[in-house]
């Protein structure tokens, strides 16, 4: 280990320190009275990190053996997860205060998960993907379960591990299949393997295993089964976590294993990531449709984004990695958006999440059902605003690989999935009046709404920069 190791990894490093250091301070400086101001600090350390590692990047760097990379690609990915993960924290606050929930290790523990999802998009080797991977994991188990009073919560975080555990051990068994076939971890000689020969049968069988492990983690049907619930009995700032960051982490990491990893073997798992996608936008589409609890549709939302933006990584090309990078940024833009009108839901200070309370509510707050709207169009994918063009980037990406009869399938279950978004519209614009909703007050809920519709109608002029940076992102990946 050198000073330039460590430096490539200051980042993360600093991060860690940080949570260390707040872990500290909250057990010593009042423990949940502290919580408050631990997640204003917490909030403004992944913005000032995200910013720091957005002007300070160029070119490709590799630490410890080249075990740890950071490139373009991950620092695109890393700027998108610090992001979204600081806007999750300061949606929270308000919300996990008034239901007694914030404790001082919530921000600690988003802290650590995104340390752990800046692992795993810079890791170069098998053994550091999965100590990101289970850094993310471990934190990720204990945030869901953190309403401990509730069964639904216990029983989504119990799920999650349970489930999880079996994702990792997926994992680790392709990852051992590998590296017995390839003789090494670090994803540089594993590729040197692929292209110099047709995978073995050993090597293609732990790929299939590593992908299961990661399918898991972006919710990619046929592993699904934990979303709807993890996301229904988790806090719905949770919940709204779970939905952006982690997914973000995920997908990028996919693409770092595929193509740093397994990219002189494309032809090989192109197949099974088609496969994946058609089977999660359509499950995820049809299976919306009867959902009357918000977060739960969500769920299934999320499930059919993920079949979206694995079209693009199932195209296997430069310009497949960056549809999916502008696709994942838009997604969580448009989720960041509605989850802070989510966690605006309440009756009487309650909660809600049926979809039917939405009844009329332009009458009682047209501001918001107006920003809502902006934001199930986009969702949908509705031209011209913002959410069409992340869908026609990896439909495009699709159709240019010769993947057309997926991209065919992609508007088949786009048209299926835009049911439940303009059902949510209907609700509030011609729905039967009933007991109104409370009006939100809370700012940082409604800038946060206010913000992310009006992002989906300005983006359309430029998307913001987001489609240069993501090519310039998929370029230092894709060689």
């Amino acid at each position: 280990m050198t000073a330039e190791d460590l430096s490539v990894a200051l980042p993360e490093i600093v991060l860690a320190l940080y949570a260390m250091g707040a872990l500290l301070y909250g057990v010593y400086g009042g423990k949940d009275k502290v919580a408050p101001l631990l997640v204003w600090v917490t909030a403004a350390v992944l913005g000032v990190a995200a910013v720091w590692i957005g002007i300070n990047g160029q070119g490709a760097d590799t630490a410890f053996n080249g075990s740890f990379v950071s490139d373009g690609f991950a620092r695109f990915a890393k700027v998108v997860i610090l992001v979204s993960a600081a806007a999750i924290l300061l949606m929270s606050e308000g919300y996990m205060a008034r239901r007694d929930l914030l404790r001082f290790e919530f921000p600690i523990l988003i802290t650590l998960a995104s340390v752990g999802m800046m692992t795993m998009v810079s890791a170069g080797d098998l053994i550091v993907l999965y100590m990101g991977l289970e850094l993310q994991s471990l934190s990720l188990y204990v945030v869901a379960a953190l309403r401990r009073d509730s069964e639904k919560s216990t029983e989504a975080g119990l799920k999650y591990f349970i489930l999880g555990a079996l994702a990792s051990g997926f994992l680790l068994y392709g990852a051992s299949l590998v590296y017995g076939y390839a003789g090494t971890t670090l994803f540089a000689g594993i590729v040197e393997v692929t292209r110099a020969e047709d995978l073995s049968l050993g090597l293609l069988l732990g790929l299939v295993f590593l992908i299961t492990g990661l399918a898991f983690k972006v919710s990619a049907v046929p592993f699904h089964m934990w979303t709807p619930d993890v996301y229904e009995g988790a806090p719905t700032p949770v919940t709204a976590f779970f939905a952006t960051a982690p997914k973000v982490a995920a997908m990028a990491l996919f693409a770092r294993v595929v193509h740093d990893a397994f990219g002189g073997a494309v032809g090989d798992w192109q197949q099974i990531l088609a496969l994946l996608s058609v089977l999660s936008m359509f499950v995820g589409a049809v299976a919306a449709i009867g959902q009357r609890n918000i977060k739960r549709l969500m769920a299934y939302s999320s499930i059919a984004h993920m079949g979206f933006a694995l079209m693009g990584l199932a195209a296997g090309t430069a310009f497949g990695v960056q549809a999916m990078l502008v696709y994942m940024a838009i997604y969580v833009t448009m989720n960041v958006g509605t989850f802070a009108f989510i966690l605006s839901m309440e009756r009487d200070g309650s909660p809600v999440t049926d979809i039917a309370s939405l009844n009329m509510y332009s009458k009682t707050d047209p501001m918001r059902a107006l920003a809502v709207m902006i934001l199930m169009f986009s969702l949908a994918g509705v031209p011209p605003l913002v959410g069409f063009f992340g869908k026609y980037y990896v439909l495009l990406a699709a159709v240019e690989a010769g993947l057309t009869w997926l991209a065919v399938a992609g508007v088949v279950a786009s048209v299926i999935g835009a049911f439940y978004y303009l059902r949510i519209i209907y609700f509030m614009y011609f729905g039967q009046e009933g007991e109104a909703l409370d009006r939100a007050a809370n700012p940082v809920l409604w800038g946060f709404l206010m913000v992310s519709a009006a992002a989906m109608v300005l983006g359309v002029v430029n998307l913001f920069g987001v489609e240069g940076a993501a090519a310039a992102a998929a370029a230092s990946l894709v060689n």
